[in-house]
């Protein structure tokens, strides 16, 4: 679901371009005053009600679903009164090759039957003629309104009849409930998706040739992708300009009776050492032996010792955002891969004595409602299954935690039958199904349980001149904790009696520097476009993949992402030209979140879709001429190594493709020679002790770890290794960031050094 963009058919490039700039933006002036009911009418009707049975039709109903596994499980929850056909996605869309939009009427679009669809066509049409009743049953999204509407046109189905149905979750009460109350194709939903898809195609299909014409053929741009890139590119951006400050860290070890503390220094004659967490000032050598000085030569006295007991309140279902990124957190799955299997949830799974169920409610969605049948359901369970102290007075309820618009219709997501645990189904489910499911299952039935309650305490000190703090926090009260996890700021505390004395053990100073922000992960980029309204429930699981197909981002081995030298290239350009605050910005996080906001107005009525497009082209094609008129970029030339080919002789350069940099003959295409970069990364290979460890590519674009004197030693791993043995179990060890761990018996520690 959600297409964020499609490049346009280089074949037509050139000539679409042309035909885009012949356009006069003051014909489209004149849109904004008619209604758009001129251009999302009803399709053409060829019937002007639902059909009655006769006696040549079997009086059955037909209903259409997107997905062929959907259609599946309906037939067996509906029984033979129906017939369940799957669409198989969308019959209709904007051809591929050409823009398709006549930006002279009114940006008429041209929707064509999809390539292949003519088959599944005339069978639709031929059960349509037999049936009593036609309903459409495609996603209950944007999208699936506009895919019902299309099917609308093809089938001959009367838009003033109730022919909509909806699937929120996929259980046998709640498909017969929504058969049984079919509704109307929502035309304001329809214009929204058609206004989007609009814009959509209005930016990429003009937008691309110009990347072609100024920087290099085959580029790609989108309305939403390019948002995503600016984030990325201008975090590497701050990266890059970052100039760390050295700082020490001075810890105080102490003790009393057996009671053992780690007070860092935090004032000295009281000034403020910290700032943001970060001893600032003591940002010399120095500085730092002046304050060790005075702790060794002072007693250490406790000023104050303070406990104050803190609430955690439970933590809301999952919307799509929040499910992607704990699923990139906890599970490491991407969130096409995240969002696929749970498709399949939703979709549902034979289980034995109750047949085909749809495990979780669907799972697109950006609303934290949760259904009062549901919210009974989840109670009944709580309480029959832990203490009573687990149990709230009432149920907790949750409002919208984003800007976005909540669609009332939709459920967060949650389980269908809370009683179907995850234990429960560990013998029924695929591995990842299990996970995704128990993440889905935990995360609700933790949201309805108390609040967790810590102890947070405080220890102050002074060494003479020097103030010495520790922080701790205990666990008191597990509640919503014993299913999801609550991270505690600091260990427990022993308690201790303000004016008692503590022993020095000893004083460490450690020297440290400030680091640059952390580039993006997976779930912290989806994060920050939610945070900005960038996007929707639809799109977030394939920015990130459309970024790296386009070879403008990829991962480092943290797994998080850095623009490559073409996107910084890209981003560049488009920001030099379509960042201006204007309603062309369309780089600007904060202008395509506005952009969001009026398509939601579309979808409630408050505005046209017309108006909505007509207002973005007017500046943009004004942009577009702009940007036309600039120069071309330069790109770099391939990089030389100093190396000669061994085939030829010419010079070896380094090049990037498909799966990232490789080592190439500078006279290609008459010498072919090629070469991995072998990056080394100081650690001897275990197997057979000669060879060093280097990174490699998979086939797939995939880092692995191999030896240099491959094929002589087949020494392979995913993981990095650390070039040490583990103290447990004998095996080799492995890293991950500052953590090394060893894989066969799961022994974990934190190391000096880092990945990154």
């Amino acid at each position: 679901m959600g297409v964020i963009e499609i490049s346009p058919s280089k074949k037509s490039a050139k000539d679409e371009t042309q035909s885009v700039k012949k356009t006069k933006t003051s014909k489209t002036a004149t849109a904004t005053k008619k209604s758009s009911a001129s251009k999302t009418k009803a399709p053409a009707k060829k019937s002007t009600a639902q059909k009655k049975p006769t006696a040549s039709s079997s009086g059955k109903i037909l209903v259409i679903v997107e997905s062929p596994s959907k259609a599946a499980t309906l037939s067996n929850m509906l029984g033979k009164n129906y017939v369940v056909k799957s669409s198989k996605g969308h019959m209709k869309d904007l051809p591929k090759s050409r823009l398709a939009i006549d930006i002279e009427h009114d940006f008429t679009p041209e929707y064509i039957l999809v390539k292949g669809k003519a088959a599944l066509k005339n069978e639709l049409l031929k059960l349509a003629e037999k049936s009593s009743h036609v309903l459409l049953a495609s996603d209950p999204d944007r999208e699936g309104e506009a895919i019902a509407w299309h099917l609308a046109d093809i089938l001959g189905v009367n838009l003033s009849e109730k022919c909509r149905v909806r699937f929120y979750e996929i259980t046998e009460n709640a498909v017969k409930a929504a058969v049984s109350n079919p509704d109307y194709i929502d035309m304001n939903k329809v214009d929204a998706q058609q206004a989007r898809r609009i814009l959509d195609r209005l930016v990429g299909y003009t937008l691309s040739p110009l990347l072609w014409k100024k920087i290099r053929y085959g580029l790609s741009a989108g309305r939403v992708q390019s948002v995503a890139l600016n984030l990325i590119c201008e975090r590497e951006r701050e990266i890059l300009a970052f100039k760390p400050d050295p700082y020490y860290v001075i810890t105080a070890i102490a003790e009393s009776e057996g009671r053992h503390y780690e007070l860092r220094a935090y004032k000295l004659d009281g000034k403020t050492l910290m700032k943001n967490n970060l001893p600032l000032l003591i940002n010399t050598r120095e500085k730092a032996q002046e304050i060790i000085a005075e702790i060794k030569a002072n007693e250490i006295i406790v000023k104050e010792f303070k406990e104050k007991p803190s609430s955690h309140s439970a933590p809301a279902p999952f919307r799509t955002s929040t499910l992607q990124q704990e699923a990139s957190r906890k599970l490491s799955m991407v969130p096409a891969h995240t969002m696929r299997v749970a498709q399949a949830l939703y979709e549902g799974i034979s289980l034995p004595g109750r047949g085909h169920v749809g495990l979780i409610t669907y799972m697109r969605t950006d609303s934290l409602r949760i259904s009062d049948e549901a919210l009974t359901s989840c109670r009944d369970f709580i309480k029959s299954t832990y203490p009573k102290e687990y149990l709230p007075s009432k149920a907790n309820i949750f409002g919208a935690q984003s800007k976005a618009k909540v669609q009332d219709a939709h459920e967060a997501i949650r389980p269908t039958d809370i009683t179907l645990t995850p234990d429960v189904m560990k013998d029924i489910l695929t591995p990842e199904q299990h996970k995704v499911y128990s993440l889905i299952w935990r995360r609700f039935t933790a949201s309805q349980m108390t609040p967790a309650v810590s102890s947070k305490s405080t220890l102050k000190a002074e060494a003479g001149r020097v103030s010495l703090k520790q922080e701790g926090e205990t666990l008191i009260f597990d509640g919503w904790s014993k299913l999801w996890p609550l991270d505690l700021k600091g260990n427990e505390l022993a308690k201790i009696e303000a004016g008692e004395k503590l022993g020095l053990v000893d004083v460490q100073s450690e020297k440290k520097a400030t680091k640059p922000p952390a580039r993006y992960s997976e779930a912290g980029l989806i994060k920050t476009l939610e945070e900005n309204g960038v996007g929707r429930p639809s799109t977030y699981a394939t920015i990130a993949g459309t970024l790296e197909s386009r070879d403008y981002i990829e991962k480092n081995e943290e797994k998080r992402f850095c623009p490559t030298s073409l996107g910084m290239i890209v981003d560049d350009f488009l920001a030099q030209y379509f960042n201006r605050k204007d309603l062309s910005s369309i780089v600007d996080a904060g202008f395509t979140a506005q952009m969001e906001k009026e398509l939601d107005e579309v979808e409630e009525a408050k505005r046209k879709w017309l108006e909505v497009v007509s207002e973005f082209w007017d500046e943009f094609s004004s942009t577009l001429d702009e940007a036309d008129e600039a120069p071309r970029v330069e790109l770099p030339g391939p990089e030389p190594i100093g190396e000669e080919c061994p085939n030829c002789g010419h010079d070896l350069v380094k090049k990037r493709g498909r799966f990232g940099e490789f080592i190439a003959c500078s006279n290609y295409p008459e010498c072919k020679y090629t070469r991995p970069i072998l990056s080394k990364i100081g650690v001897k290979c275990p197997k057979c002790g000669d060879g060093d460890i280097v990174k490699r590519k998979s086939k797939k674009g995939r880092s692995f770890y191999g030896c240099s004197r491959y094929p002589e030693c087949d020494y392979v791993a995913w993981n990095k290794p650390a070039g040490e043995k583990c103290p447990e179990c004998g095996e080799d060890l492995f890293r991950r960031g500052s953590t090394i761990f060893c894989a066969k018996c799961k022994y974990k520690a934190e190391s000096d050094n880092s990945d990154e």
